[in-house]
């Protein structure tokens, strides 16, 4: 973000986006415990928002890792008793609950659930031998929450980590377990660069 602000401290209509990002999850269902893992140096200035914007969600802090995947092996860590678990990124604030609600039911019934949505641009591969156009009917763009059983979960972020960790996901599927499916909403984006913030302040008004 070109900034000192970490992205999911960001005010958003007068609001840090990860307040979104709480509040949506417990308007979908406020018995749901909330673990929320942040690097230990942000964690006094996240009490700090807390307080100066007034979030009375209860949820629980958990310090972060070195990695994406050390961080949630941190937060599944508090886990003790077998349920489903949402992992998502607090910087996805447009989360919809039609795609909460998608994801938690297909994870209850097939274990595991995952968010796409379809591409609308048109795709090449590029390599050393040059580039050539792909399917993008075949290509999805991955989102969270990734929901899983949390035994599940738990065992598979007992593997040693791999670059190639890029999401909850891929994590399991290293385990060999298949991967399920749901339909995502387009708004929900993880806001990265500047010009997603600007798209997030525009939509947030209209959802």
């Amino acid at each position: 973000m070109n900034g000192n602000i970490p992205k999911q401290f960001l005010l958003l209509k007068g609001k840090p986006v990860l307040f979104y990002t709480i509040e949506i999850f417990y308007k979908y269902s406020s018995d749901i415990p909330i673990i929320l893992v942040l690097p230990q140096d942000q964690i006094i200035r996240w009490k700090e928002l807390c307080f100066q914007y007034q979030l009375n969600i209860s949820h629980q802090i958990v310090e972060g890792g070195t990695t994406r995947f050390h961080s949630v092996k941190n937060g599944l860590s508090e886990i003790k008793e077998t349920c489903l678990v949402g992992i998502h990124d607090g910087a996805r604030p447009l989360v919809s609950l039609q795609t909460i609600s998608r994801t938690f039911e297909m994870a209850e019934i097939k274990g595991n659930a995952v968010p796409v949505v379809s591409v609308n641009e048109s795709l090449r591969v590029v390599n050393e031998k040059g580039n050539q156009s792909v399917d993008r009917e075949a290509i999805k763009i991955i989102q969270t929450p990734q929901c899983f059983y949390s035994e599940q979960i738990k065992k598979a972020y007992d593997q040693e980590y791999k670059e190639s960790f890029t999401d909850d996901a891929t994590v399991l599927e290293a385990m060999g377990e298949k991967i399920n499916l749901v339909e995502g909403n387009i708004e929900n984006i993880k806001i990265t660069n500047p010009i997603d913030l600007l798209f997030a302040e525009n939509l947030i008004t209209t959802l």
